[in-house]
């Protein structure tokens, strides 16, 4: 495949009104005009930093570019249905949770992993609201918190694990719960107050503080965890040979290299991505390993 430096090899001249319906659903076996490629659908995990149209325009001509195919951008409101996509082949490939990856890797395989601060992991954050008495995890009993996703480690199986250890439940050891279904709704449900306390991605945290600061600065880090293997990129095991996945696999590897690729970078405050390495998961797969056992 032949990739134009200087240039995009396909002109594409898009409406908000087209981009947005290839946002939220299937295009798959809808080529161009006059085209007989067969298109290619991804999809998107809640935890992205960067919502508006002109950065999802942005990902979806630079997939197209690299592709040379129709590309759709599939985002659903929780990981669970992102997931069950991608495993019933309605996805040719996704961004996924690190937990996903670990429930699901018999099945999957690894394209490419983010560097965030240079290296492929991030931290799960406990935060509490600025005015909180609360300094460590402990503190936050009682209390009612917003989890990001239950079925992400970042957003909610982190603190599972924890309570755990003490033989806590959630339901036991705080107040009230109740689920955003994204890491920015969380950080924003504590800093308003609507919770006293919320389980994040650290990632998210550590760069809506440096964007938003007037609105983090509203809020207080009281656990970090161990660092944690990053979200993939993952397609089907099965589909792993196709062209398709060496092409996609070069589109992340390759991203500071190509038009447009920096500067989505730049949006997800990402250094690039890389394979990953044996034992990225670990850590993951060994907390979801104790909870089963627990349970």
């Amino acid at each position: 495949m032949r990739i134009h430096r200087d240039g995009y090899r396909h002109q594409f001249h898009l409406s908000r009104r087209a981009v947005l319906c290839g946002f939220t659903g299937l295009v798959r076996h809808s080529p161009f005009p006059g085209s007989n490629q067969i298109g290619f659908s991804f999809g998107l995990m809640p935890v992205f930093l960067d919502n508006d149209v002109r950065f999802l325009t942005l990902l979806q001509r630079y997939l197209m570019q690299i592709l040379e195919r129709p590309v759709a951008l599939v985002r659903r409101r929780s990981q669970r249905e992102t997931v069950e996509m991608l495993l019933s082949g309605q996805l040719d490939a996704a961004w996924i949770s690190d937990l996903a990856y670990v429930q699901y890797q018999n099945r999957l395989t690894v394209l490419a992993v983010p560097l965030f601060r240079n290296q492929p992991l991030y931290q799960s954050y406990v935060i509490v609201n600025e005015a909180s008495a609360a300094r460590t995890f402990d503190d936050i009993r009682g209390t009612q918190h917003a989890f990001s996703d239950p079925d992400t480690m970042a957003g909610y199986l982190m603190t599972r694990w924890l309570l755990a250890l003490q033989q806590e439940t959630p339901a036991g050891f705080l107040r009230h719960f109740f689920f955003t279904y994204g890491d920015r709704n969380t950080i924003r449900a504590v800093a308003t107050g609507l919770a006293e306390s919320g389980t994040v991605d650290g990632y998210v945290w550590e760069v809506m503080k440096n964007r938003e600061p007037d609105l983090v600065d509203r809020t207080r880090i009281v656990f970090r965890s161990e660092p944690l293997g990053f979200a993939p990129i993952a397609m089907l095991e099965a589909l792993h040979e196709l062209p398709a996945e060496q092409a996609l696999r070069m589109a992340f590897l390759g991203m500071k290299l190509y038009p447009l690729g920096p500067e989505i970078l730049s949006n997800l405050a990402l250094d690039g991505f890389t394979t990953p390495s044996p034992g990225l998961y670990a850590n993951t797969a060994e907390k979801w390993r104790v909870l089963g056992s627990l349970e």
